[in-house]
């Protein structure tokens, strides 16, 4: 199963790449997190539905000094990818 979130808010200059990094790592999702113009983060996991379930709920959250005004979370299409990545 695979998920790409947008995540809206002040959510650039605050850590929350690695966060996102962070927490995907702990449950074993591979996948990618990248800046984007407009000032939003996007999200991409793919792994099990709980472990998917658990990464969405921590969106939310984010590191400390970030603001999560939005999530926008879609079903994807798995990629088949071997880690997580920050690509930009």
């Amino acid at each position: 199963m695979a998920r790409r979130a947008v995540v809206r808010g002040r959510v650039q200059g605050v850590g929350y790449r690695f966060f996102v990094s962070r927490v995907a790592r702990e449950l074993g999702l591979n996948g990618w997190v990248r800046n984007l113009s407009d000032g939003s983060v996007e999200c991409f996991a793919e792994g099990e539905e709980a472990e998917l379930t658990q990464y969405v709920g921590r969106l939310y959250a984010g590191p400390f000094g970030s603001r999560v005004d939005a999530v926008a979370v879609e079903p994807a299409e798995p990629q088949g990818l071997a880690s997580f990545e920050i690509t930009r």
